[in-house]
């Protein structure tokens, strides 16, 4: 245990390289929604998306406030990058970790801002979250059938007079 405490310690104040299964701090300089951000770390930038979650585009119900959520938690502050990635889409990737251990990710589906991927994640706990958020009708959760992202299509308002 003191030995691990030792090591993140280390990690958090000393540079690494990037790469995949690293941890490293970097400080986030912008939120775009709830699980994109771009981070500035050893003078690059990158945007990176939040592993195994996907909030509600800016324009669904919940949105905007998982975006600013993201941003309460993260934004303009030093945080820890773990396994930093690319995806097959050529997406970076990774867990966004505040200072005292809490993941990103995590927080938002606990708070019913974010869905589980379906089949990305293997973290049980992540799935028993959002569960959890579901039954407490948390969130997006409140809504009786809510529209996950990546089904979601953007709609044009109704015509006055319906």
């Amino acid at each position: 245990m003191k030995i691990s405490a030792l090591l993140l310690g280390v990690m958090l104040v000393a540079p690494s390289p990037v790469m995949a299964g690293a941890e490293f701090v970097a400080r986030v300089i912008a939120v775009h929604e709830g699980d994109r951000l771009t981070i500035h770390h050893q003078g690059r930038k990158d945007m990176v998306s939040l592993r195994d979650v996907d909030c509600p585009e800016l324009k669904q119900p919940y949105g905007k406030q998982a975006k600013h959520a993201t941003a309460a938690y993260i934004a303009n502050r030093e945080v820890v990058v773990r396994e930093l990635h690319q995806d097959r889409k050529g997406r970076m990737i990774a867990d966004i970790l505040l200072r005292d251990g809490r993941q990103i990710a995590q927080e938002l589906v606990k708070e019913g801002l974010a869905w589980v991927q379906p089949g990305a994640s293997r973290d049980q706990s992540l799935k028993d979250m959002e569960e959890l958020a579901r039954a407490s009708k948390k969130g997006l959760w409140s809504d009786p059938n809510p529209v996950p992202p990546w089904k979601w299509k953007p709609t044009k308002p109704a015509p006055h007079g319906r």
